[in-house]
């Protein structure tokens, strides 16, 4: 079995990582068991002894099983390490959600809500996650689209679509005269969730500030919400994206109404290419107004 003092830093930071990834949120114990090893002395120790009683009963009938109890204890020994002092994970709870809508609202641009998400530790979510993921892109263009929460490519490369989804949606961008850098964008989850699990409740709680400033310092004049999550999440529906899509509909955020249209994500079309065509007509809906917003 490879030690972790065999590894590298980048080797032992590479297989965290695909612990991670694989959903391993925890550690059992601070420190690796090799059972394997533990099995092994542990059956020659019962050998030894067998072989050797002979020898015990006609020698040294007092030493050795005074050495059989010393041998059997060693195993246990190896598998109940000092336990050492770990970090308790954050608890998500309404002190959680005033600490991130303090921090959110507390931005006065991007840069400056970028740096208060990488800063703050009272989500969970963040505990497991490699990366925190904030828009990409530019404001300027007044475009914004927003997807659920980063994938494991997302996660792994730091940007929001990365991947085989993200150079879908660029092509799907290209497609209506958008480019990955003129739009922003972004997702409603900034840190993957281990296994790509559903976010909970207070998860959902505690992170909405973040994407809500980060919609008002952005000023959108339109918004394209990706996904079933994400449709659910702005328009407080329970229907599904089949339901949700391809309807103009308004989000407030802090007082102001913003035009906003759900479409299926990338990611759904990969997995059912019929439904391209679906996720066109929508789009084709976001460009004329858009369009129409820029001659206004």
């Amino acid at each position: 079995m490879i030690s972790a003092n065999d590894l590298s830093p980048a080797e032992l930071a590479a297989l965290l990582h695909f612990h991670a990834d694989a959903g391993v949120e925890w550690l059992l114990e601070e420190e690796a068991v090799d059972r394997f090893a533990e099995f092994e002395a542990m059956k020659a120790a019962r050998q030894g002894t067998r072989a050797a009683q002979p020898r015990v009963e006609v020698q040294q009938p007092a030493a050795r099983p005074t050495q059989q109890p010393e041998r059997r204890q060693a195993a246990p020994q190896a598998a109940a390490p000092a336990a050492a002092p770990r970090n308790a994970p954050a608890i998500p709870d309404e002190q959680a959600v005033e600490q991130a809508r303090f921090a959110a609202e507390s931005a006065r641009s991007l840069s400056e809500l970028k740096t208060a998400l990488e800063a703050f530790n009272s989500c969970n979510l963040k505990n497991s996650a490699r990366s925190t993921i904030f828009a990409s892109g530019t404001p300027e263009g007044r475009v914004m689209v927003i997807g659920p929460m980063p994938s494991a490519d997302d996660d792994r490369e730091g940007t929001p679509f990365a991947g085989r989804t993200g150079q879908l949606l660029d092509k799907m961008l290209v497609a209506i005269g958008l480019k990955r850098d003129d739009i922003l964008l972004t997702n409603v989850i900034p840190w993957r969730p281990p296994g790509n699990r559903a976010p909970s409740a207070p998860e959902i709680e505690i992170c909405r500030p973040f994407i809500e400033r980060q919609i008002v310092l952005a000023e959108p004049k339109a918004l394209l919400l990706l996904g079933n999550f994400t449709a659910r999440h702005f328009f407080g529906s329970n229907e599904t994206i089949h339901g949700l899509r391809g309807q103009w509909r308004e989000v407030t955020i802090s007082g102001r109404a913003i035009p906003a249209i759900a479409s299926l994500h990338p990611q759904e079309l990969l997995t059912a290419p019929i439904n391209k065509r679906l996720a066109w007509n929508d789009l084709l809906a976001f460009k004329t107004r858009i369009d129409a917003e820029a001659r206004g």
